[in-house]
């Protein structure tokens, strides 16, 4: 039997030992503008769709990073680099491992203040391809896209340590 006692000390051990790493909470980073780049979307496929897709962004981030926004802070800058919607429901064997059902997306954060970064990360997001709701509905894609913008939002203020 595990005693309290026991799992302390072998918790303890594993992490003196590196085996085991307990993240440190980072001290969340302020925000004063933001600025979303989806001009690389065009290229994908998406058209004029992009700047459609980055104004919705920006705005969905603007909401999520509220807790984080002050006035004269550093600048949030995203580049939308990847989004990719699934063949949709029933587009892949559950456990193929293929994830020809799931959508993407891939951007990449810079936090820079007076041109000096201070954070630099790839957020990668995926959610299945029924995120979007039932799959009929003529304004699925429009709810698929706006869930994976929320999700990659949602990373993005983790790691920002909000």
């Amino acid at each position: 039997m595990t005693t309290r006692r026991a799992f302390l000390t072998g918790s303890a051990t594993l992490a003196a030992s590196g085996l085991v790493s307990f993240s440190a909470s980072a001290q969340p980073v302020s925000i004063g503008a933001i600025k979303v780049d989806a001009r690389s979307l065009g290229p994908l496929g998406w058209g004029e769709n992009a700047p459609r897709i980055g104004r919705a962004f920006e705005s969905r981030l603007a909401s999520e990073l509220l807790p984080l926004r002050r006035r004269g802070g550093p600048t949030l800058h995203v580049t939308v680099r990847w989004l990719w919607l699934g063949a949709g429901v029933g587009g892949g064997m559950p456990g193929d491992g293929g994830g020809g059902s799931d959508d993407n997306m891939v951007s990449i954060i810079e936090v820079a203040d007076r041109g000096r970064p201070l954070v630099s990360r790839e957020i990668r997001s995926m959610l299945p391809s029924s995120s979007g709701g039932a799959w009929y509905r003529p304004d699925v894609d429009q709810r698929r896209i706006a869930a994976l913008l929320e999700n990659n939002a949602q990373w993005i203020r983790r790691y920002l340590g909000a």
